[in-house]
């Protein structure tokens, strides 16, 4: 056996070796996939669970909104007895019935006031009376009403509330794929870089075999040394951003009890598929037209716009004269089975009538409130504008750095397969004798830098996509 043969079955042995111990370490590896991430951060996020209480915060509000149009029973009594006289016993009750229509009050009511001092006013007989009354605003409130425009108002909160639901579910989604793809190119860069230690390793192993037997010079084993070292050297950092990254990545995750979940060293980052497909321009058309329509930013500014409009109308109806008429039929009926003369009953000639009305005669300060709502609906659509058309060019931008990283990856593509036969012819002469161990390392490193380097351009073109995504206002 010459010494050649014998170096080969060294080399042959420990990269056997190598590759039995790599296969059990595989067997306890778990790829963790975007998929794997989107399950956990949307059922367990924190934010995620508290911005889904936006749009419960809404409906409270309406909610209270509509309170203003619950009925209410009102009730008082009041008695006075000094000596031997009773100065006045007053029992006083209502049903307030607030109704949609032209904002008037249905009022239901029931009074016994007696005594030797109560106000004749006010005084009933010792049965008491009945009321059914009605209260309507002719002028100022007919059309629309404080009570109405708030309860619209909180209904157009509710679609307010959901766009900023999805402004945030889709940050905090965007911020942990872009985590995620730290995480992944960290990984790639340490393992490219754990693989050229170990191709160091085994060519200084080999020289120094090669050295020992005489057939190669000892600076060779010197300068395999040297090399080692550096990309030990290089390792060590990579591995610090690689528990980093992970720890990064770790943020994102919880558990259904609310408690923070870490990532373990066994966990890794899916491995991405070289053949990038650029999307389509259906799928870009399809995004622009999405983000036309449904994105959150854009469906803020539509809600408050819309609140405007309601305030607007509320503000031109607080220009009308106030004038409230109010009319109630009286009667000593308590029930409807028992006899009550005629004159005591409800009829047309026991009411109470009255009116209501104001008007401030320059109207300034409606004036002055109306006008600002218009100018803040000028700012409004300008703000509209502006949205849309920067939201607009992101999705374009995005989708012309898509294309620039598509390029760039399939061109890093050629270069690397140029780089593997320059690697390959260099360790060939190598092996011949006709080069020397300084060019071959450099010709290693240089295809490092590039394997980084197009791992690089695949992190980079994955943000990307996820961001042009996220700027069109949905989730990738």
């Amino acid at each position: 056996m010459n010494r050649l043969n014998f170096i080969v079955i060294v080399m042959c042995f420990f990269f056997c070796g190598h590759l039995v111990a790599q296969e059990k370490d595989n067997l306890s590896i778990k790829a963790f996939t975007v998929n794997d991430l989107e399950e956990l951060l949307m059922a367990n996020h924190p934010i995620v669970k508290q911005v889904s209480l936006l749009s419960e915060s809404a409906k409270a509000q309406v909610a209270q909104a509509l309170g203003k149009f619950d009925p209410a029973i009102y009730s008082s009594f009041k008695n006075k007895h000094f000596g031997n006289t009773d100065y006045y016993n007053e029992w006083n009750n209502e049903l307030k019935i607030p109704l949609w229509l032209a904002g008037a009050d249905l009022k239901i009511a029931y009074d016994r006031n007696v005594g030797e001092y109560t106000n004749p006013q006010s005084r009933t007989n010792n049965a008491g009376l009945s009321a059914v009354g009605l209260s309507i605003p002719l002028g100022q409130g007919l059309i629309i009403d404080n009570r109405r425009n708030t309860l619209r108002q909180a209904k157009a909160m509710i679609n307010y509330l959901e766009g900023e639901k999805i402004k945030q579910i889709n940050t905090i989604w965007f911020q942990a794929l872009s985590d995620y793809w730290n995480w992944y190119f960290a990984y790639r860069q340490y393992q490219l870089l754990l693989e050229g230690v170990k191709l160091a390793d085994q060519r200084f192993n080999a020289i120094s075999e090669q050295t020992l037997l005489g057939d190669k010079p000892a600076i060779d084993s010197i300068e395999a040394s040297v090399i080692l070292k550096e990309r030990r050297m290089e390792l060590s950092k990579y591995e610090a951003e690689l528990k980093n990254a992970r720890i990064v990545v770790s943020n994102h995750l919880w558990n259904d009890q609310q408690s923070p979940v870490e990532l373990p060293e066994h966990v890794v980052p899916d491995r991405i598929d070289d053949n990038l497909d650029l999307p389509d321009s259906k799928v870009i058309m399809a995004l622009l037209d999405s983000a036309r329509n449904s994105h959150p930013e854009l469906i803020k500014l539509s809600s408050k716009n819309q609140q405007l409009v309601f305030e607007e109308s509320y503000r031109k109806e607080m220009l009308k004269p106030k004038f409230n008429i109010s009319g109630t039929l009286i009667a000593s009926r308590r029930g409807f089975n028992e006899f009550i003369l005629p004159q005591y009953d409800f009829n047309w000639h026991n009411y109470k009538l009255g009116f209501e009305f104001a008007f401030p005669l320059f109207v300034r300060a409606e004036r002055g409130k109306l006008r600002e709502v218009r100018i803040k609906q000028d700012q409004m659509r300008f703000e509209q504008l502006v949205t849309e058309r920067n939201i607009h060019n992101d999705v374009v931008k995005k989708y012309n750095d898509l294309n620039a990283y598509s390029e760039q990856i399939k061109l890093q593509s050629v270069n690397l397969s140029n780089q593997e036969l320059l690697l390959k012819g260099e360790l060939n002469k190598f092996e011949l004798g006709e080069s020397t161990l300084f060019v071959v390392n450099s010709r290693e490193n240089k295809l490092i830098e590039m394997q980084i380097k197009q791992e690089k351009l695949l992190t980079d073109y994955r943000k990307a996509l996820a961001e042009l995504y996220y700027k069109a206002g949905t989730k990738f």
